[in-house]
């Protein structure tokens, strides 16, 4: 999981900020990230490691290829999603995920 901005869409002047998280991490990692850190570390996922360990980055990328190698890392693994709990998700994602399930209790 980290703060990756996507490809800038030919209709909006601001990349897409893309996560990685997993399904059952309640919190959201745009607006909750010490939480989200804390829990995913407590689940023992590890997930920004395993970006980390996915993503090939160097400091003689520019910018924008360091965010487009870790998105390309985060659709790898969700991609590959050994244990199927790894998702990609962009800012307002989880907000709506939680809503939908507040309203189908």
């Amino acid at each position: 999981m980290a703060n990756e901005p996507s490809n800038t869409n030919a209709d909006s002047p601001q990349p897409t900020v893309y996560m990685l998280t997993t399904y059952d991490n309640p919190y959201d990692p745009f607006t909750e990230f010490d939480e989200w850190y804390a829990w995913d570390a407590n689940a023992g996922y590890h997930t920004p490691g395993l970006l980390a360990r996915v993503a090939q980055t160097s400091d003689e990328l520019s910018e924008v290829d360091q965010h487009l190698a870790l998105e390309h890392a985060i659709d790898e693994i969700v991609r590959e999603n050994v244990f199927g709990m790894h998702r990609k998700v962009k800012h307002g994602d989880v907000a709506r995920l939680k809503e939908e399930l507040r309203s189908a209790s």
